[in-house]
This record gives C-alpha cells, structure tokens and sequence, in this order.
C-alpha cells in the first residue's frame, strides 16, 4: 500500500507496511511482564481477536531474565578488578525503505 503527498520537490510516494503478529507481540513484550497484558497489547496493534493473539504470545513467549552473570578477573593482591555483566539483547526489525 503506498500514499503519495504533493511536495514542493515534486510527488513523494510513502509506503505504508502494517506490522506483521510477530513485531506486534514482540513490541508488547516490550511494554509488559503480564502474558494477558501483552496479547491484549498486540491485539489492539493488529486489530485482531485477544484470543487469536493469546495463542501465539503463549508460543513465542521468553523465558524469564535470569540474573546478570558477573565475573570478577585479577590477580591476588591487585587492586584493579574487572566486572562482566551479560545483558540479553532485545530482537531489533530494520525495515528498509527503497
């Protein structure tokens, strides 16, 4: 689906690409711990029956955060210390536009 606006360099064609089930919900995780809060949240998103989206939240679900790993490196004695904490990556969608 694309829109045109008038500019003044001339007509500019937009494309419009609604979300797809999976950006919604993964959007909704984002926003919220609760399983019935984030199928509600991408139901509104996708303008799609609650129940139909509880079904592939409960599917796509992610396990829960465990705590940071933290690893201390140095020798005996040193008084400089290294800390290394893992923090897990949120999925991030590029759309390119071209």
């Amino acid at each position: 689906m694309s829109e045109v606006w008038k500019t003044k360099y001339g007509p500019r064609r937009v494309r419009h690409d609604p979300p797809t089930l999976a950006e919604a919900i993964i959007a909704a995780q984002g926003l919220s711990d609760d399983l019935q809060e984030q199928a509600e949240i991408a139901a509104s998103l996708m303008e799609l029956p609650v129940e139909e989206v509880r079904a592939e939240v409960v599917k796509v679900r992610t396990p829960r955060r465990a705590a940071p790993t933290i690893a201390f490196a140095g020798r005996a004695g040193a008084h400089r210390a290294v800390v290394v904490e893992r923090k897990a990556r949120r999925p991030v969608t590029t759309r390119t536009f071209g």
